[in-house]
């Protein structure tokens, strides 16, 4: 029966006079979504709301999914849309709506109403204590409750009418796209694809880097990530993933550098050349998915020190939780069970016994110099071989 979905959102109200700008990408966002989903559908701005309106046959649990995966919505409501008639067409209208949505009578309801077209002959509460009266009268089992009602049957005059009584949750957020856009560090473990739906959320899109080192890790690691940013897609929407090859850079500082010291030196490089595609792709910042704490790399100093070799802000949207708290996210976007799939990353193959966790920074830069015959070859090579995977 529904042939139309009433999309709400939250925080676009507040933005003033760019509010339509805000507008305009969740709508862009709504119909990159619904392309997923089958039948053909109209996306439209009236009146402060916005509509999605079914052009005929349509999955209804496609569509449903597919919206719930937008950032910006807070509310989903599948709307019946009527014409202005008068109120006893409208009250027939209603009882109609009640009789077919809950073929079962033995339940409770309010009517909550609102007036935003002031030339309606009614106001808000006249309409909810005459609305209400005609559904008792058609409904006898029926009762009222205005404190906890089993259903809120809301009724909005606008131009057209809207009557609905279920609201699906939203994602919540900002539209991907209106606080443009930085590069993830995508591994395959848990808490990186975690971080990238965090900052999706807040209106950023995403592109990812990822550090490959075959033969230490196997093709089936890599479909894992690439399998990862997919999932993670379906939120942030197109992600261009950049696949580097970084086995001999690893192999020349296992060799050079102190062992203590492979896992932080090691991070430094992947930010350099994760901060070089940020740079070529436009991206205003990198994100992670450290959290302090957790590892010997993500220690305050240690985090201090990579955060040295960067120019560009380095974003930690998990920076505070626990790992119970990362978990719950990643399972919230259906991450997890591809996440603890076990097929090691680049960064679980070099790891030292006692890797230091309060690395001072000139000592590490001691360490890089090093590095300077060969190391300069092996980031061209690898920053030239890097592979990218369109992800949509």
């Amino acid at each position: 029966m529904y042939k139309s979905f009433l999309i709400k959102y939250g925080e676009i109200a507040i933005k003033g006079k760019n509010r339509y700008l805000f507008e305009e990408a969740l709508v862009c966002q709504i119909r990159y979504a619904l392309k997923e989903a089958e039948g053909e559908f109209h996306v439209r701005r009236l009146q402060g709301r916005i509509y999605v309106d079914a052009a005929g046959e349509y999955d209804y649990d496609e569509v449903m999914q597919a919206l719930s995966h937008v950032f910006g919505i807070v509310g989903i409501c599948p709307v019946v849309l009527l014409k202005d008639e008068g109120f006893e067409r409208l009250a027939e209208d209603v009882i109609a709506y009640m009789d077919k949505v809950y073929p079962d009578k033995h339940l409770t309801f309010k009517v909550h109403a609102r007036r935003a077209r002031k030339n309606y002959p009614m106001d808000s509460m006249e309409l909810n204590a005459a609305l209400g009266e005609k559904i008792l009268e058609a409904f006898p089992e029926i009762s009222v409750d205005v404190h906890n009602p089993d259903v809120l049957l809301c009724v909005e005059i606008r131009e057209e009418i809207n009557l609905y009584s279920m609201e699906i949750k939203g994602p919540g957020g900002m539209p991907v796209g209106t606080n443009g856009k930085a590069m993830l560090l995508l591994s395959g473990g848990i808490d990186s694809p975690a971080a990238g739906y965090m900052t999706a959320k807040r209106g950023v899109a995403l592109d990812a880097v990822y550090f490959h080192a075959p033969p230490y890790t196997s093709e089936r690691a890599k479909q894992k990530v690439v399998d990862l940013a997919k999932i993670l897609s379906k939120y942030s929407g197109p992600i261009r993933l950049h696949v580097v090859n970084f086995t001999d850079i690893q192999l020349f500082i296992y060799e050079k550098c102190p062992h203590e010291e492979l896992t932080i030196i090691m991070r430094r490089y992947m930010m350099r050349i994760a901060e070089h595609f940020a740079r070529a792709n436009g991206c205003l910042g990198l994100v992670t998915g450290e959290s302090i704490g957790q590892v010997a790399s993500q220690t305050m100093q240690s985090l201090a020190v990579t955060n040295a070799v960067c120019d560009m802000p380095v974003y930690r949207p998990l920076i505070g939780f626990d790992k119970n708290e990362i978990i719950a996210v990643s399972e919230k976007i259906d991450a997890y069970e591809t996440s603890i799939l076990p097929y090691e990353d680049c960064c679980t193959i070099f790891v030292a016994k006692h890797p230091v966790t309060k690395p001072v920074l000139k000592t590490i830069e001691r360490s890089e110099r090093k590095l300077e015959e060969g190391i300069e070859e092996r980031m061209k090579t690898a920053l030239e071989t890097t592979e990218v995977i369109e992800i949509k």
